[in-house]
């Protein structure tokens, strides 16, 4: 017996069995479950639309597709249902990133028509904890960042991402967006940075945030003070207030040639329990 499958842009009425479906892996899919819990479905307050593949008349799996193309509860022919919809729409977004396994397939039949990439990472660890490591104390100058200090914190955030993505988040419309985000991260009490002098030595945000599960981004050490443990006494204080404050579960994703950050995360009480992909254009 055939079953009958469809692909859709999801509505505000179709919220429940959405977020049904985000809770069902909370870990994974923190970054877009936070979004949908703050904007809902409306693509204008979302920042881009949600398409839901349907089996049977049931809602099994999801893409966000906004700045990211991101793979949901996504097994083979949902993805080559959503590769599809992305193929007639057209690249808009600036990566694809998700689970490694559907986010593999995805690119691999989104290539022919929107490669070359700029640089795939085919593993990147997804490291988890539910508690930090007593091995290593908590720097107790790391605390979270002022609202009165978005200017302060916003150099190291530019430098993080250059360093890491490979691009300047200033480059098209001056930074603009990612200032938003960075005063957003701030606003909400999810930036934290040990100052000394006036200068920026560590900072880390939690990036998404759930009930369920949070996830820490952005981990950065100015360069002269590289070599000193501050990773992993910073995280160890990150950890520390997003286990207290944010969530049950603490989770973040790295390079899998960052041999040195992933041997510092393990130090401080993660551990790997899977793997993300990210496709960058």
């Amino acid at each position: 017996m055939l079953t009958q499958t469809t692909t859709r842009v999801l509505e505000p009425g179709d919220l429940d069995a959405a977020l049904a479906l985000l809770h069902s892996e909370p870990v994974v899919n923190a970054f877009v479950t936070s979004r949908v819990q703050v904007a809902g479905l409306d693509p204008w307050r979302l920042g881009g639309e949600m398409w839901g593949w349907y089996s049977g008349g049931r809602l099994r799996s999801l893409c966000y597709s906004g700045a990211n193309l991101v793979p949901i509860c996504a097994g083979p022919e949902a993805v080559r249902a959503f590769a599809d919809r992305a193929r007639r729409a057209g690249r808009r977004c600036s990566s694809i990133v998700g689970p490694a396994e559907p986010t593999a397939l995805l690119w691999k039949l989104l290539e022919p028509s929107w490669g070359p990439a700029r640089e795939v990472r085919a593993s990147q660890p997804l490291m988890v904890t539910e508690q930090p490591s007593p091995d290593v104390p908590p720097d107790p100058l790391v605390r979270r960042i002022r609202k009165d200090e978005v200017d302060l914190i916003m150099p190291a955030c530019v430098a993080m991402f250059t360093e890491e993505v490979g691009v300047s988040p200033t480059a098209g419309d001056g930074g603009l967006l990612y200032q938003a985000r960075v005063a957003e991260l701030v606003g909400t009490g999810r930036s934290f940075a040990r100052i000394e002098d006036g200068n920026v030595v560590f900072k880390a945000e939690i990036g998404a945030a759930t009930p369920r599960a949070c996830q820490i981004q952005g981990v950065w050490v100015a360069p002269e003070y590289r070599g000193q443990g501050l990773s992993e006494t910073g995280m160890a204080a990150v950890l520390r207030y997003a286990l207290t404050d944010v969530a049950p579960v603490v989770s973040l994703y790295v390079n899998d040639f960052n041999t040195a950050a992933r041997a510092s995360y393990r130090r401080v009480g993660f551990r790997e329990v899977g793997a993300f992909m990210s496709v960058l254009f």
